[in-house]
């Protein structure tokens, strides 16, 4: 049996028909930059997320910078984030100029220890960007506590949470922005790159419409430097219709997770969920000593598995410059040692998902 990490072609398949007229649509109208498709799907998100505005970019590594530069992020500041995440959180801190500086995980989520973060802010501190790893959500309300005591800003970092919420709140409208990612992999995506940016706040809203499209709020007209990352238009199409399946999708992840918990904890760490929190299992992540057999192991198997992540950000050597070193984050070095993501897609089918546990018990009673 072989079996994909994620499986597009099954995805797509029934509804490749709306999938088609949406793509028609888009042909037939000539508009292939901004324009209704991409209003209307930015319409949907916010209605969907609850957020007041929400704005497409081009890809979340986009989003995430113009979040930066929308709240005025300078050369020389400092931003406190994660060193247990996907490498671009940091290096579009550290492409403006900024410098990331990193705080260590909980044992428990991997996300961001809110209980460190603290003693990491010093004058040059202005922003908190915690990312929801694995989707599932960071502890916001110390987090929003802590900024609010020393007037910082918050921008999550949600390109791997659309639709999971914490007590009740969509994550991504926490903070004073929220950022996703619709990479072909997440569990909301495109048919290629693209991301989104939300906000409750109508100023933020207006300066990342404008940063999308070169500082410009008019053709020819520039207010300030800018980018040029628009959510595409035909991907907007796609994404209207793919996001009237999301809630489906999302649940049928916490059913296979639910089975993957009932027969694994008995031999690897399953995921953690935090009190309050609603997992979307955009990864589901196991935790060995014996990770690196595991994985050759499963693959030999034909079940295909990813390590998220093997190197965390503070040993990175594009990163060096900042002066961290192995034993600063133990947590975070350690999770990247036994870290291991099993198939969780939403068309796994039953047989797949034994064959999985199957397998993985296999390799533990040798």
């Amino acid at each position: 049996m072989k079996i994909p990490i994620i499986d597009l072609v099954r995805q797509h398949k029934p509804i490749q028909n709306e999938l088609e007229i949406a793509f028609k649509r888009v042909l037939e109208s000539g508009q292939f930059i901004l324009g209704p498709e991409l209003e209307q799907f930015e319409r949907n998100a916010s209605e969907f997320l609850r957020s007041k505005y929400a704005v497409g970019v081009g890809n979340g590594t986009d989003a995430i910078t113009l979040a930066l530069k929308a709240v005025d992020l300078q050369s020389g500041d400092e931003v406190i984030t994660t060193p247990f995440t996907f490498f671009a959180t940091a290096e579009t801190i550290a492409m403006i100029g900024a410098k990331p500086v990193f705080v260590d995980v909980e044992d428990s989520t991997l996300n961001i220890d809110v209980n460190k973060i603290e003693g990491k802010i010093t004058p040059k501190t202005r922003v908190i960007l915690p990312v929801h790893i694995f989707g599932q959500g960071a502890k916001m309300e110390g987090i929003l506590d802590i900024a609010r005591r020393h007037s910082l800003r918050v921008i999550e970092d949600t390109a791997q949470g659309f639709g999971a919420k914490r007590n009740g709140k969509f994550l991504g409208t926490f903070g004073d922005l929220g950022t996703f990612s619709f990479f072909p992999t997440k569990n909301l995506s495109c048919l290629g790159d693209g991301g989104l940016i939300t906000t409750q706040d109508e100023l933020l809203f207006d300066r990342v419409r404008k940063l999308r499209v070169h500082g410009s709020p008019r053709k020819y007209y520039h207010e300030f430097l800018g980018y040029n990352s628009r959510l595409d238009t035909l991907q907007a199409a796609f994404l209207s219709v793919k996001l009237n399946y999301i809630e489906a999708w999302n649940q049928r992840r916490r059913e296979i997770a639910e089975i993957y918990d009932r027969e694994l904890k008995e031999f690897v760490r399953v995921p953690e969920v935090d009190a309050g929190n609603e997992h979307i299992y955009h990864q589901y992540t196991i935790r060995t000593d014996r990770r690196d057999e595991l994985n050759e192991f499963l693959n030999k198997k034909g079940i295909m598995t990813q390590v998220h992540y093997p190197i965390p950000l503070h040993l990175q050597p594009a990163l060096a410059y900042l002066g961290y070193k192995k034993g600063d984050f133990p947590v975070a070095e350690r999770a990247a040692r036994e870290v291991l993501s099993l198939p969780i897609f939403p068309e796994l089918t039953e047989l797949e998902i034994e064959y999985i546990v199957s397998s993985v018990k296999e390799f533990f009673r040798g």
